[in-house]
């Protein structure tokens, strides 16, 4: 049994850009940032950051190219592919991406970064008719360890 499965949670570094292939089909491409902490072997914190480049298809590539911009969080996933072709210089050139199956938009920023649904300018309404959530009052119980069936 094989495995392809990739699986990626960053911000994008890019505005995505979208294409049409000659059979109609939308494609859309971004690139998507991850970043990595941890502390080498003398307590130094160490910072790295990794670039992967996604391609979409079809209704969700339209969706990621309305919806998405730079700066933006998402959750990627699908699976690796390799590219190859042959540059204008001769030489081979490899691209390797991730095939996007789905695509789930993190959470919206405080207008940086991720679309608004506001246009620029324009304040959001804020409804003051909304009542202030409860607060739940739980029971003070105590648990009798001898209750517990296992």
């Amino acid at each position: 049994m094989y495995l392809n499965k990739a699986l990626v949670i960053g911000n994008l570094t890019r505005d995505p850009e979208m294409r049409s292939l000659p059979s109609g089909v939308q494609v859309t491409s971004f690139s998507v940032a991850t970043n990595r902490v941890w502390k080498d072997k003398n307590g130094a914190k160490q910072e790295s950051a990794d670039y992967h480049n996604i391609v979409v298809f079809g209704r969700q590539a339209e969706t990621v190219a309305q919806y998405l911009r730079k700066g933006s969080s998402v959750l990627v996933e699908g699976r690796m592919q390799t590219r190859s072709w042959d540059g204008a210089d001769g030489k081979k050139n490899y691209r390797t991406e991730i095939v996007a199956d789905r695509v789930q938009f993190g959470p919206r920023g405080s207008g940086t970064g991720a679309a608004s649904s506001a246009p620029k300018g324009e304040d959001k309404e804020v409804k003051a008719d909304v009542p202030p959530m409860e607060t739940i009052d739980y029971p003070e119980e105590s648990i009798n360890l001898d209750d517990i069936p296992f």
